[in-house]
């Protein structure tokens, strides 16, 4: 059983817990700690199934329930639609010893870290980073692992106290990494999320390093090194075409999967392919890690900069990044995108214009009447005037 820091987790996972021992389950508390932590230590403990306690991203008054399967991996959706199905059954009711123990697992945080370093090739020795911990889970591990690979650490958000967590810090306020970064002269900034399953990053210079950058750059650093199996990256459709080009320069097949780090996962385990993951900064590193880590992913994209003594912008460099534009088109008919002779002729025409240089994906929303156009090209003033004109055609085409 573990958490992010926000308040709701404590008295939603002691409800959990309590179930959990009530039903003649043994429970161990890990306390606060990263998504990634929890996922490791299920294996590493050889413990039956483990329980996260976050929100991620999302704001403090926001929780949710994560389990995990033997071994940490994501449940499959049908073993999720199964213990949805069985909340309505009869609930075990065991008594005197058949009831579980509640325990404190002490040593929790500290086996994550052992396990961390253990994945560098070498320390970080000479590198000035700043940490953006999101006022999350990361917080009391990330400074820790980072300082004891050899870095000189800086921190910014890491003072949870329950409400704060994701508030104007980590990685989805990168604004005040970014100043920090200048501010203090550093090499590069690293943000985490809430409970620090993903990791973006800021340059000498400023600049922001979304997960398509960090991918490339480690993509091509284990492939020089020969650790990049089958020399294949798996990527989401919403990677951007630089990403691609760039690997295809240097020999690496990009896999694409849909949208959302457990079909990454799922090609990752299908194919046993050792490197994968989103935009977003949800990077996984499978021959480590079960799930994305965002303090795994900042060790090593650091780790490359140690390596080969350049600045995380000229690591970067490999890839252009293409001007993308997304339009959320809503109020239409989503279902019926698929086969619309005027949509698909509009995208034919859009693809044609571009050609090598650019990238039209149209994507129906899971869960509400809306489709999504996504147009990535050469220059923003072009990828804006398709995916507008692309927009129109769907509200035409599809109105309700």
């Amino acid at each position: 059983m573990a958490r992010d820091p926000r308040v709701s987790g404590e008295f939603i996972s002691a409800a959990v817990s309590a179930g959990l021992a009530s039903s003649g389950v043994d429970v161990y508390d890990a306390g606060v700690i990263p998504t990634p932590a929890a996922a490791f230590l299920i294996a590493d403990f050889n413990a039956d199934f483990g329980i996260m306690i976050s929100a991620s991203h999302n704001p403090a008054p926001d929780n949710g329930i994560k389990i995990f399967a033997v071994g940490g991996t994501k449940l499959p959706d049908v073993v999720e639609d199964r213990i949805e199905a069985a909340l309505g059954e009869k609930k075990l009711a065991p008594t005197g010893v058949e009831v579980g123990h509640i325990r404190r697992f002490a040593d929790a945080e500290d086996r994550y870290v052992v396990h961390l370093l253990s994945t560098l090739p070498h320390r970080l020795d000479g590198i000035h980073v700043v940490l953006d911990c999101a006022n999350g889970a990361a917080a009391g591990v990330s400074p820790q692992v980072f300082t004891d690979a050899g870095a000189k650490v800086t921190v910014i958000g890491a003072d949870p106290d329950g409400y704060n967590i994701n508030d104007g810090v980590g990685s989805t306020h990168l604004d005040n990494l970014a100043r920090a970064v200048l501010e203090h002269g550093a090499d590069v900034g690293i943000a985490h999320d809430g409970d620090a399953d993903r990791c973006l990053a800021v340059d000498a210079l400023g600049n922001l390093v979304d997960g398509d950058q960090i991918m490339a750059v480690i993509a091509n650093s284990m492939k020089e090194r020969g650790l990049l199996k089958d020399d294949t990256l798996v990527a989401t459709v919403m990677s951007n075409l630089g990403l691609r080009l760039a690997m295809a320069e240097r020999g690496i097949t990009v896999v694409t999967t849909a949208v959302g780090d457990r079909y990454v996962l799922e090609t990752l385990n299908d194919k046993g392919y050792s490197l994968g993951g989103e935009q977003s900064g949800h990077v996984i590193m499978s021959d480590y890690a079960t799930t994305g880590d965002g303090i795994l992913t900042g060790l090593h994209l650091l780790a490359e900069m140690a390596r080969t003594g350049k600045t995380l912008n000229e690591l970067t460099s490999i890839m252009t990044v293409f001007p993308q534009i997304m339009i959320n088109v809503r109020g239409v008919d989503h279902h019926s995108l698929k086969g619309n002779a005027g949509i698909a002729a509009a995208v034919e025409a859009a693809e044609a214009e571009l050609g090598e240089t650019g990238r039209v994906l149209l994507r129906p929303s899971g869960t509400e009447p809306m489709v999504r156009v996504m147009v990535e090209a050469a220059d923003q003033s072009t990828a804006d005037r398709i995916a507008h004109e692309l927009a129109e055609v769907v509200r035409a085409e599809l109105a309700l």
